[in-house]
This record gives structure tokens, sequence and C-alpha cells, in this order.
């Protein structure tokens, strides 16, 4: 399974990249994002991976802007510190 990971939030992503690691070695961690701006460059370059774990409040703005402009046709698990 390809996975990627979009956390602005360095140690939190590499948080979860072990955790996912843990739970099934075979899961491949294809990119970690921390910005609007990077998610969007990077859909428009590479083929989609088959999950998404996106934090809701990234570096640059909050990530329900990348549904703005980009149609993601894939599971998403939105993560978040906040209540």
């Amino acid at each position: 399974m390809k996975v990627v990971i979009i956390e602005d939030e360095q140690l939190s992503a590499e948080r979860i990249k072990t955790i996912l690691h843990q739970y099934d070695e075979d899961i491949s961690v294809i990119a970690m994002l921390d910005s609007v701006k990077s998610v969007i460059k990077w859909f428009k370059e590479n083929e989609k991976p088959d999950l998404l774990f996106m934090d809701i409040q990234l570096s640059d703005g909050i990530s329900f802007e990348i549904f703005e402009q980009l149609k993601l046709e894939l599971p998403i698990i939105f993560i978040t510190a906040y209540q």
C-alpha cells in the first residue's frame, strides 16, 4: 500500500510513519508533505497513492483548500491535534 502523509509537524509525520510500519511493514510512505502548496504540486507531478493521512491545519493554510484545486478520489484519514 502506498501512503502519503500530509503533516506540517515533522515529529508527528515521523511518528505516523513509524506507527504505520509497526502495523504493516509493507506499507510504503511515498511522500511526507507539509503545506497546501506542496501537496498540490506533488499531486500534479505524481501518481496518486492508495491512502492519505492529512492534517487539517498546515503551515500555509487549511487542508480543505487542497480540494478547491484538486479532485482527490482516494481514502483520506484526517488527523489533527485540535479538538
